[in-house]
């Protein structure tokens, strides 16, 4: 199904669930603006994504800790394609660590990526999703529902993301934007330094996820999946 005109901001989209996303995006006809803080790493993941379809993928240098920052990504993306229609809030962090390890560097990377980070990118885009009464979606995480050992920073990033997403959906339903937060569990991707192989086949996919937001975009407009909770179906590959 193509998408004519539609467009979609991913940051973080640079490897993982983002590239994942933006991948699935592109071969249905959406263009798509990816971030990283890393300008090299977003050029080289807009020209492999290019590859599927010239002149549809963006790669823009952002950090989602800094609000400017993404303000002038969305100024790129207008400029470039005159609307934005969706946004995948997706960069994300994990510092893992007993409270008595843990620094207060890390858990302020975690909760300003995580958190303020998302929190960043809905300021920077809600007037641009309101001129298409478009769609934000947050990649959360189980572990914001799910809290464990060692998760301190990254649970508290992760329960306050979710009741951030929720509470903005309902700000934002009489804008006639539409919110919605997804929750993965075991995802294969190049999160926490891990690299993924063929023993990671058992996980969630990137681009499953990438599916799951082709389906929320394509729901009828009277229907609104606010939370999604979804895991492997069988742990561990059993």
């Amino acid at each position: 199904m193509a998408d004519n005109n539609k467009t979609a901001l991913i940051t973080g989209g640079s490897k993982g669930i983002g590239y994942g996303i933006a991948e699935v995006l592109i071969n249905e006809g959406i263009k798509v603006a990816i971030t990283s803080r890393s300008s090299v790493a977003a050029e080289l993941a807009a020209a492999k994504l290019n590859e599927i379809k010239p002149g549809y993928a963006l790669g823009i240098a952002a950090d989602v800790r800094d609000l400017a920052s993404q303000q002038k990504a969305v100024e790129t993306i207008l400029e470039q394609w005159g609307q934005l229609d969706y946004v995948i809030a997706n960069a994300g962090v994990g510092h893992f660590a007993s409270i008595q390890e843990l620094t207060p560097e890390q858990w302020q990377e975690t909760i300003d990526i995580n958190l303020t980070g998302v929190f960043y990118t809905a300021k920077a885009t809600l007037d641009a999703l309101k001129a298409t009464e478009g769609y934000f979606i947050s990649i959360a995480s189980l572990a914001g529902t799910n809290f464990f050992e060692k998760g301190a920073a990254y649970n508290a990033s992760k329960f306050g993301l979710v009741g951030f997403s929720q509470a903005i959906m309902l700000d934002l339903r009489s804008e006639g934007i539409k919110v919605t937060t997804i929750m993965p569990g075991s995802v294969a991707t190049y999160f926490n330094d891990h690299q993924p192989s063929e023993k990671d086949a058992w996980k969630i996919q990137p681009e499953d996820i990438g599916q799951i937001v082709s389906d929320l975009i394509h729901m009828p407009a009277r229907t609104l999946p606010s939370k999604i909770e979804v895991r492997p179906t069988r742990p561990g590959g059993k």
